[in-house]
């Protein structure tokens, strides 16, 4: 996924927020479900929901006002009940931000279920 940087993600000094880098990774890891082949709203009519458990996030460096960012998501299935979303932020290649977003499934009572084995990211 690309993004530019607009007025509206940055602070006074012109650099990227920081908690707006959560929303690039949410972005992130929604394009990359769907990429999949099914929406998120599909999976979550058929009863899955996938919500945050854990975050751990390195800022490296700014992203600034007007810069052309990609977010980067590779997932990994951790257990049945837990998956791992490796993200970064890239601006031409040199990591800014990178973490891991550790997921797990839930089903419609808020109780925790497996991963669908039709998710393959």
């Amino acid at each position: 996924m690309s993004y530019r940087i607009y007025y509206e993600d940055t602070d006074a000094l012109g650099v990227v927020y920081y908690a707006n880098y959560f929303k690039y990774f949410e972005r992130g890891r929604t394009e990359a479900i769907e990429a999949s082949g099914r929406s998120i709203a599909d999976w979550n009519r058929e009863g899955y929901l996938f919500v945050v458990h854990s975050v751990a996030t390195t800022f490296k460096r700014p992203a600034l006002l007007g810069d052309q960012i990609d977010v980067v998501s590779t997932f990994s299935l951790m257990s049945p009940y837990r998956g791992r979303f490796a993200q970064r932020v890239e601006r031409g290649g040199e990591v800014l931000v990178d973490g891991t977003v550790d997921c797990v499934c839930l089903d419609v009572h808020q109780q925790l279920r497996e991963f669908p084995s039709g998710l393959v990211l």
